[in-house]
């Protein structure tokens, strides 16, 4: 049995998890933004809101880690997972910006598509990163993310080929095409919170 003069910092599993149900929420808003179109601004600004929150948890984590003497798992991880959930956050905030930005009035069903893999895919990250107190039996939730990533991928490719595909007017086609490409960074940033957390696991198993 292991004895620890100082113990370890557990403070950081519930930060990581406030910032997962912040990810979440904000996704989830996303989608509903697809759908409420043109009406975009409430729904604009509520994610904007949310990605402060979450600012000011991926800042509370970094502040914490520089302070802490034993951490929970590595430092370099901690560091990492916190940037890639602040991430993909700030990814899901860019597409909603450019909607109200670009003035989007209507999504096409490849875009719908694509935010609602970005919000099933975020919702698995908060349940995955809800358990990560454990450091083990995460597989199935990791698995599934990256199966909705792969999605992500396929869906992205159809979309893009949708809008070149000469029946859209160019400017649209340049509107959207941001929008979309902010869509699928979010989506690999939420897959490489996956892939920290993997590593996560196998250090510690």
């Amino acid at each position: 049995m292991r004895f620890r003069l100082i113990p370890r910092d557990e403070g950081f599993f519930p930060l990581f998890a406030d910032a997962a149900r912040t990810t979440a929420l904000a996704a989830m808003k996303l989608d509903e933004l697809f759908g409420s179109l043109p009406a975009a601004d409430p729904a604009v600004d509520e994610i904007d809101d949310l990605e402060r929150a979450g600012d000011g948890i991926t800042r509370t984590i970094l502040t914490r880690l520089d302070k802490a003497i034993v951490t929970p798992f590595d430092r370099e991880d901690i560091h990492r997972l916190a940037g890639h959930l602040d991430d993909a956050l700030d990814d899901i905030r860019a597409a909603a910006d450019l909607v109200r930005l670009h003035r989007v009035e209507k999504s096409l069903p490849e875009v719908r598509v694509l935010a609602d893999l970005v919000a099933r895919a975020a919702k698995v990250v908060e349940r995955l990163i809800g358990n990560l107190s454990r450091l083990r039996d995460l597989q199935d939730d990791i698995d599934e993310v990256f199966r909705l990533e792969s999605e992500g991928d396929a869906a992205y490719r159809a979309t893009v080929a949708r809008l070149f595909s000469g029946e859209f007017d160019a400017f649209d086609v340049l509107k959207l095409k941001d929008v979309v490409e902010a869509l699928e960074r979010s989506l690999n940033g939420l897959e490489a919170v996956a892939h920290t957390v993997e590593a996560v696991v196998l250090k510690h198993a």
